[in-house]
């Protein structure tokens, strides 16, 4: 099937089938850690591999898929030393995972940074983490850029 053809359901949860329970069960522990391995996750619950490679890129908790969220943040930013470590140790303090990072020659002591960070992981909302960003002495600017899943 193409990508422009897939659809998409939403479904409860006992009307799947037994394996694809078990995939996503299996994705969960290996998220988590819990196991090592693909084969130790499908021993433990009792799943073929097969069965397993067949469900896993095709069903997602439906809060794992709404979570997932990116944003793209630009900011204006004086040119200090330690400025950009610092403003990224904020964004991964709430959680936030850098994905990218754009940052121009600074120019008359200003210098512009883009960064995309994907906010799923996030114990704080995007406007709390903003004032945070604002706050910083030598954040000029901040600014929502895209967002998007």
């Amino acid at each position: 099937m193409e990508k422009k053809d897939e659809k998409f359901y939403l479904i409860r949860s006992d009307f799947l089938s037994e394996s694809m329970r078990k995939t996503i069960e299996a994705k969960e522990l290996l998220e988590r850690g819990k196991v090592d391995s693909i084969a130790e996750a499908v021993k433990q619950l009792n799943l073929s591999r097969s069965a397993f490679y067949k469900y896993r890129d095709a069903v997602f908790p439906f809060q794992k898929m709404v979570k997932e969220k990116m944003i793209t943040l630009f900011f204006h930013l004086e040119d200090r030393t330690g400025t950009l470590s610092k403003l990224l140790a904020t964004v991964a303090g709430a959680g936030g995972n850098i994905l990218t990072i754009h940052q121009t020659i600074p120019l008359q002591g200003k210098a512009n940074v883009t960064i995309s960070l994907n906010t799923a992981g996030m114990a704080i909302s995007i406007d709390t983490l903003l004032q945070e960003l604002t706050q910083l002495d030598f954040v000029d600017k901040v600014e929502i850029l895209s967002t998007g899943a």
